[in-house]
């Protein structure tokens, strides 16, 4: 179903004063702020450090390593940087707007699981509840194992999928695109790639036909469990994901940009990747901007702007709430950002996200365990997920800061972009 997502035109005078810092000064005006403006001093940030942050995304930009990005950023629920850089499509020359539109990719998975943890609060479902209570599919799951002849034998699971390994990544479901095994091999690709080619009902099909790579909670591995948990509400609704979404979270937070269908209104919103990958100088492109999609795949096909997901971000660092509207208990969003793998699970987060050493992981989020052990900056308790089309998100409770940076960045280029950003924001911290 379509959905016409409108986008806000009243606009707001802001007026800042930053010292040599052009482009944090200039007014809002262009549309709403999506939090209430303060100068990035008056929040702790430095001139000096604002500026690099401006110079950094120029330079990236001149030197045709991104095409644009809009980043913004909130220092205890006040809106200190928000600014657009560079094209929405440089092929076109078409300038950056904030209120461009982004490919989520995985950064999806943040808001199913929200969604999911709302049915958790009303007593709909626990996180011990098997997978096979909503798809039968699933009672009969067997664990591959790939012998030396390469040839791959099952044998039946000894624990069930629980909602719990969906959305902490312990379920066996990998991505296809994650390795070269032949187990692998039997799985699409990825999330996005599924709904080019599956139905809803198709993918579960399919997903519970094919040999798990690990048993059901034993090794953190990335996959198909929250495509699976979007699916599992929408067998208890009726409802498509994206309906779900929008009655349980966007509506109640104002994210009116954001969604699973693009509509004729918004379709020349979306950023464009360069032509041409900068680091390997091959072509490269975006399938999802084009394609249709047979499901609302929860792991990876929704698209928002930085301001939409910069409120979403500052609704979990609120405890559940924004503006006075709640989408979840802060007990709950304190347990959705706890570490869910302990010590008897394997973690494998390393192994596909880099920096993420001393991490573990929550309910659709990695969280800061140990300070030091990553490459990426930040405190412990933070938490984050980013997306493979480019753009990143994380919330530090500590430091009462939510950053959200939206770029078209598909290629290897983006897991250095995730340093770097971390490396700028903090650095730019005066305390």
């Amino acid at each position: 179903m379509k959905r016409n997502i409108t986008l806000m035109t009243s606009a707001v005078l802001v007026a800042a004063a930053l010292t040599g810092v052009t482009s944090h000064v200039q007014a809002q005006t262009s549309q709403a702020t999506p939090l209430p403006f303060a100068t990035p001093q008056s929040q702790g940030f430095s001139a000096e450090g604002i500026k690099r942050i401006d110079t950094f995304f120029k330079n990236e930009i001149a030197k045709n390593q991104m095409p644009g990005a809009v980043i913004a950023v909130a220092k205890n629920g006040k809106l200190v940087i928000f600014e657009a850089y560079g094209f929405r499509d440089k092929a076109s020359q078409i300038p950056m707007t904030k209120d461009t539109i982004f490919e989520l990719a995985s950064m999806t998975k943040i808001m199913t699981a929200v969604s999911a943890l709302t049915f958790y609060e009303e007593g709909r479902l626990t996180l011990n509840n098997p997978v096979s209570m909503w798809f039968p599919q699933f009672k009969d799951i067997k664990v591959g194992h790939v012998g030396a002849d390469g040839n791959v034998t099952t044998t039946p699971t000894k624990n069930p999928i629980t909602v719990q390994d969906l959305m902490r990544h312990t379920n066996g479901l990998t991505y296809g695109g994650r390795g070269a095994t032949p187990i692998h091999k039997q799985f699409p690709e990825g999330s996005a790639a599924s709904a080019f080619e599956y139905t809803g009902p198709q993918l579960i099909d399919k997903l519970a036909a094919t040999p798990l790579l690990h048993e059901p909670g034993t090794v953190w591995n990335y996959g198909f469990g929250l495509d699976v948990m979007g699916l599992i509400q929408e067998k208890m609704t009726g409802q498509k994901l994206g309906e779900i979404m929008r009655e349980r979270i966007w509506n109640k937070v104002g994210m009116v940009d954001t969604g699973f269908t693009k509509t004729t209104k918004n379709a020349s919103r979306f950023a464009q990747p360069l032509p041409v990958d900068p680091i390997t100088g091959k072509p490269q492109s975006m399938p999802i901007l084009t394609a249709d999609l047979k499901y609302d795949c929860g792991g990876g096909c929704a698209y928002g702007t930085a301001a939409d997901y910069l409120r979403f971000g500052q609704m979990l660092l609120n405890g559940g709430t924004i503006d006075g509207k709640r989408v979840l208990g802060p007990q709950t969003v304190a347990f959705m950002t706890a570490d869910h793998l302990g010590n008897t699970v394997k973690n494998e987060l390393t192994n596909t996200e880099a920096g993420r050493a001393g991490y573990g992981f929550g309910l659709s989020v990695a969280v800061r365990k140990e300070r030091g052990l990553a490459a990426i900056n930040g405190n412990i308790g933070d938490y984050t997920w980013n997306g493979a089309y480019g753009t990143t998100f994380w919330a530090d409770p500590k430091e009462k800061m939510v950053v959200v940076v939206m770029a078209a960045t598909p290629g290897e280029i983006r897991k250095e972009y995730r340093e770097k950003l971390s490396a700028l924001i903090y650095g730019a911290l005066n305390q």
